[in-house]
């Protein structure tokens, strides 16, 4: 079955934009195991930055003064779906990895 990771964008006014992504998963990772995984990429154990990991931004078409880029991580969930991306979500797990471990955690 595929994964769909489903998320999040609150504005500075608390209005909220939801979206979700659906990837393949071929090597039958364990769902318990992708939460865990994406878990522990996220900022503050809740947040992530929807450009970063390359994933569709949810903004509204307006942007205030009080407004960010943050995203939340809601669930990701099994799905039959067909994937919306061409990435795997092994592909993706190892992607944020590298992501926070390189880039977040090497940055002074």
């Amino acid at each position: 079955m595929n994964i769909q990771l489903n998320y999040l964008y609150r504005d500075g006014s608390n209005y909220k934009n939801y979206g979700n992504i659906v990837f393949s998963n071929p090597e039958n990772i364990p769902l318990q195991t992708i939460n865990e995984a994406i878990l522990s990429n996220l900022i503050d154990g809740e947040f992530f930055i929807a450009a970063d990991w390359n994933l569709p931004e949810l903004f509204f078409e307006y942007k205030n003064e009080d407004d960010h880029d943050w995203h939340e991580f809601q669930s990701v969930e099994l799905t039959r779906k067909n994937s919306t991306l061409a990435k795997t979500i092994n592909d993706f797990l190892k992607f944020i990895y590298i992501y926070k471990t390189i880039i977040i955690e090497n940055t002074p």
